[in-house]
């Protein structure tokens, strides 16, 4: 098998650049190095074994159709992506360059030079807008979506929200109908919330590494405070890192089933947690009570999102493993390695 990952030195992109590494497959990591820890973690995959690096942008249709007619992939993994929903508000014209047009790109450069390949894309939750249409109910410390014990579905109608949400949406979309118009073997995760190893986390994405981040600034003495938008009760799955790289090999390995598909990816109900329940847990963990205030909810943010597994289990044959306490404990020890490397 021949491996081609864009945002290859990304979170998502390097744990599974990593493993593939690791077991001595053929890979291409492409990217542009733009993103925080970009470089950090191109050098951190250098040292972990043989690959080719193409440094390359997906906004550039030359870069796209370079590498994949060089390299003939077996399977693409389409990870790079502009990931920040406030970055979007900002700069629509960039978000849509780099998320829709770059997706465009690896597809057409895919039907033209690799035929063959699968592609897997890695989408987002947010192509079901605010979900303010659902029930839910206020709790201490969380919203319940009450309609939905199990998680919600990819069967809830898409209903894209901010240019973010609208950006992914409209790759989400053309990576399954370039399978049913040109037979590009496309299958999409919409993902919820991801984090492990790897993740330069950051005010705007990646909410359990920056959080992690404030409260160990706080135990060793920072007098900072951070905020939380909105109430707190926002309340999302968390999907460990190793957990992921299973998730996305298992899918290569079964494209020819799942292609045309999209499916709604998390931890699940036993991994969801709200913000407020992540700073009660972090207190606990470093020692100190956390110092932080509300600010206004960010624009489209959805009160629950958990995603209902049965579909991905039933068609890839996986699971989550690493349950959320463990896994906090081990973004922790990832936060204290960096220090002060990255804002």
């Amino acid at each position: 098998m021949r491996f081609l990952i864009t945002g290859g030195c990304g979170f998502l992109g390097s744990n599974i650049a990593a493993r593939l590494i690791a077991d001595g497959e053929n890979l291409m990591v492409f990217d542009n190095l733009q993103r925080a820890g970009a470089t950090n973690n191109l050098n951190w995959l250098k040292s972990q074994g043989d690959f080719s690096f193409f440094h390359g942008d997906v906004r550039s249709q030359g870069d796209v159709e370079n590498a994949i007619r060089t390299y003939s992939p077996d399977t693409v993994f389409h990870l790079a992506g502009q990931v920040a929903m406030t970055r979007s508000i900002e700069r629509p014209r960039l978000d849509f360059e780099i998320n829709a047009l770059g997706t465009l790109n690896v597809l057409e450069a895919v039907r033209a030079a690799a035929p063959h390949a699968g592609v897997i894309y890695s989408s987002t939750n947010k192509v079901y807008g605010d979900l303010e249409s659902l029930r839910y109910e206020e709790r201490e410390d969380r919203y319940i979506a009450v309609d939905f014990p199990n998680g919600i579905p990819s069967t809830v109608t898409l209903d894209f929200h901010s240019p973010y949400g609208c950006s992914k949406g409209a790759a989400d979309q053309y990576v399954l109908d370039y399978y049913r118009i040109y037979g590009v073997k496309g299958a999409v995760f919409r993902h919820s919330s991801m984090y492990g190893g790897r993740q330069f986390a950051t005010i705007d994405q990646g909410w359990v590494g920056w959080f992690c981040r404030q409260a160990l600034d706080q135990a060793a003495g920072s007098k900072t405070r951070f905020t939380v938008s909105g109430s707190g009760k926002q309340v999302r799955d968390l999907l460990h890192a190793d957990d992921m790289v299973r998730l996305y090999l298992r899918a290569a390995a079964r494209i020819d089933s799942i292609a045309g598909q999209a499916f709604n990816v998390g931890g699940g109900p036993a991994n969801s947690l709200s913000i407020l329940e992540l700073l009660q847990f972090l207190q606990s963990e470093v020692g100190c009570t956390l110092n932080y205030q509300h600010i206004a909810p960010r624009e489209s943010d959805q009160k629950v999102f958990v995603a209902d597994l049965s579909r991905v289990t039933a068609s890839v044959g996986w699971s989550p493993l690493v349950g959320w306490r463990e896994g906090v404990r081990s973004m922790l020890e990832w936060v204290r390695t960096l220090g002060g490397d990255y804002d």
